[in-house]
């Protein structure tokens, strides 16, 4: 596939990003905008799912949301959900005035966090033709006390008030880890199998990740639940991915969630076996299923 550097901006803020094109093959073409989880840069798993999408004959474009890798935006590593769907918006708005691309033919994808993000664009955004959602965390707030424990949530939660008063007093942003780390005491999402895949993908093609971010971003998911809007979805076609051992973002919540959407066009894709969240990551195998099955979901609502 054929790689384009691109910019452009989000409600002023410069954003980069790359632009995917199948070898050899004239425009326009229909092209999938994708969305990133936590902490992610436009190098962290989004370029292999492009290539599902770039050999199925479809333009894919990933990007740096603001204040993370080459993006404009501060303070860095601070993550507000809605603006991240306002920039995933402005990407859909980029993808539709370019020459090469038909803007009558937009898909959009997104796994972990950006996985919920699509539920309000393609409930807000009637340019939005087909949504694939890959283990989406619809609910930060059951998601939290979900994943932390109930103990473990009581420390969140102390460790926001303390932000709070510190960001009230002095204007600056606490700081926290991604996820467990062996010498972290706390993190946004404390799953001891995230560190290793995210550790090996900056090694290799994501220099720019960074695995922490600002403390208000944990309190941000707190108040973030997409299921208003997944009410929204009343006819554009939807796919939804989870894992049987999902306890990141909680099979047992997307499931039910997803049979409420009220779309007659949807599909849901459960991987069984030992897959998990983060094996959609590193393991080839349920890489090669979830991006055959959203390569396939384009090739039949795009």
């Amino acid at each position: 596939m054929a790689v384009e550097n691109i910019e452009f901006k989000s409600d002023g803020i410069l954003l980069q990003g790359y632009f995917y094109t199948p070898d050899e093959v004239e425009g326009p073409l229909p092209c999938v905008v994708m969305g990133g989880g936590w902490c992610y840069v436009k190098e962290l798993i989004q370029p292999e799912y492009a290539k599902f999408f770039t050999d199925a004959g479809f333009a894919a474009i990933t990007f740096d949301y603001r204040n993370f890798g080459d993006s404009e935006g501060e303070p860095r590593q601070h993550i507000n959900p809605w603006e991240q769907i306002d920039d995933l918006i402005n990407a859909i708005t980029y993808a539709t005035l370019r020459d090469d691309v038909d803007g009558n033919r937009i898909g959009l994808w997104g796994i972990s966090y950006a996985g919920a993000h699509v539920f309000p664009v393609a409930a807000l955004d009637s340019r939005v033709r087909c949504v694939m959602s890959v283990v989406p965390m619809l609910d930060g707030y059951y998601n939290a006390i979900r994943a932390n424990s109930n103990v473990g949530y009581r420390e969140l939660l102390d460790i926001i008030a303390r932000d709070r008063i510190e960001r009230f007093k002095t204007g600056k942003q606490g700081t926290i880890a991604h996820s467990a780390h062996p010498h972290e005491k706390a993190s946004a999402f404390p799953a001891p199998e995230t560190w290793p895949v995210f550790k090996k993908f900056k090694e290799t093609v994501a220099p720019n990740h960074e695995h922490w971010s600002t403390i208000q971003s944990v309190e941000y998911v707190l108040r973030y639940d997409v299921t208003p809007y997944m009410k929204r979805i009343i006819h554009t076609p939807t796919l939804m991915v989870t894992s049987a051992y999902d306890d990141i973002t909680m099979t047992e919540f997307e499931v039910p969630a997803f049979n409420k959407l009220p779309t007659p066009t949807k599909r849901l894709v459960q991987i069984g076996g030992d897959a998990s969240h983060m094996s959609l990551y590193d393991n080839p195998d349920h890489l090669d299923f979830v991006g055959s099955a959203c390569a396939n979901w384009c090739r039949d609502h795009l």
